[in-house]
């Protein structure tokens, strides 16, 4: 940290109130329509999974743009099965129901950028170096740890209804977490000398950089390029130039390059062989740096 660090680990860094719960008062005031962006915000306690809730939700008819916000997740999921740990108290911990009509099903796979860029945006506003991993991980510090996740699910096939989840460590990691895939530790954005850590400033930045970056994603119909974000997202990628292995479903993997990210979201990587591929869904572990 760039700070002077207390024994509660936020002593000399403005916004040293994220120690206190979120407050749903002041994100309503800020954000909830009419003069914000979202039908609804919400701020529980604990609960498994916010995705979770907001799926069922979704089945009930909540309307589009609701909000749920978690002190506490004690079944925090992440891509393929893992778990988030998500402690009290230390993060921002929301997910964001979404029903894009203009959006196809098949494209809203690309939401998982969109929200990577809203995470980056906000580390940079907040003094933090922090890029992109593809395909939904926020990496912050010189070693590239991991600071943030997203998890974008499909909430009933064939309907353009999404749930965005987005776990964000913010104060000082108390506690061992598990490394990720090829050992990737984690980090906060308290870690990295972020001039702000009050959670519910935190919070309110993430939700209005996500509308910001979710509009032109909408109305272009979930195409990244036409949406005018494809390029920074390329830019933002520190997977882009690397030599990674590719982890898919059944335990298999293999060593490859990766050359572009599509406008779908998808990664285009070029095998030994030479031949170029385009992947959907995989674990990356990064194996080398990126060109330069």
């Amino acid at each position: 940290m760039t700070a002077s660090q207390g024994t509660d680990g936020t002593d000399g860094i403005e916004g040293t109130e994220g120690i206190d719960g979120i407050d749903a008062a002041r994100l309503r005031s800020r954000l909830l329509a009419p003069s914000g962006p979202y039908a609804a915000i919400d701020v529980v306690s604990s609960t498994g999974s916010t995705n979770a809730d907001l799926r069922a939700l979704a089945a009930e008819g909540a309307p589009d743009r609701t909000v749920l916000l978690a002190e506490e997740q004690t079944a925090g999921a992440g891509r393929r099965g893992r778990s988030w740990a998500s402690p009290p108290g230390s993060g921002v911990y929301l997910s964001v129901l979404l029903r894009p009509a203009e959006v196809p099903p098949a494209a809203l796979g690309s939401l998982a950028v969109v929200a990577g860029l809203a995470l980056t945006d906000v580390a940079a506003e907040l003094g933090v170096d922090a890029v992109l991993k593809w395909p939904n991980d926020m990496l912050a510090g010189p070693d590239g740890a991991k600071c943030a996740g997203v998890l974008a699910e499909s909430v009933s096939p064939g309907e353009s209804v999404v749930v965005c989840g987005i776990g964000l460590n913010v104060l000082p990691l108390r506690g061992p977490v598990s490394p990720g895939p090829g050992g990737q530790r984690a980090t906060s954005l308290a870690d990295q000398g972020a001039r702000i850590v009050d959670r519910t400033e935190v919070a309110a930045r993430l939700l209005a950089a996500l509308h910001e970056r979710e509009e032109p994603w909408r109305r272009a119909s979930g195409d990244l390029a036409a949406a005018g974000l494809l390029d920074t997202y390329r830019r933002r990628c520190t997977t882009l130039g690397r030599k990674v292995r590719l982890e898919v479903a059944g335990g298999r993997s293999r060593h490859c390059l990766v050359v572009d990210v599509e406008p779908t979201g998808a990664l285009v990587v070029e095998e030994e062989s030479g031949e170029k591929r385009t992947v959907f869904a995989a674990d990356v572990v990064h194996l080398r740096p990126a060109s330069p």
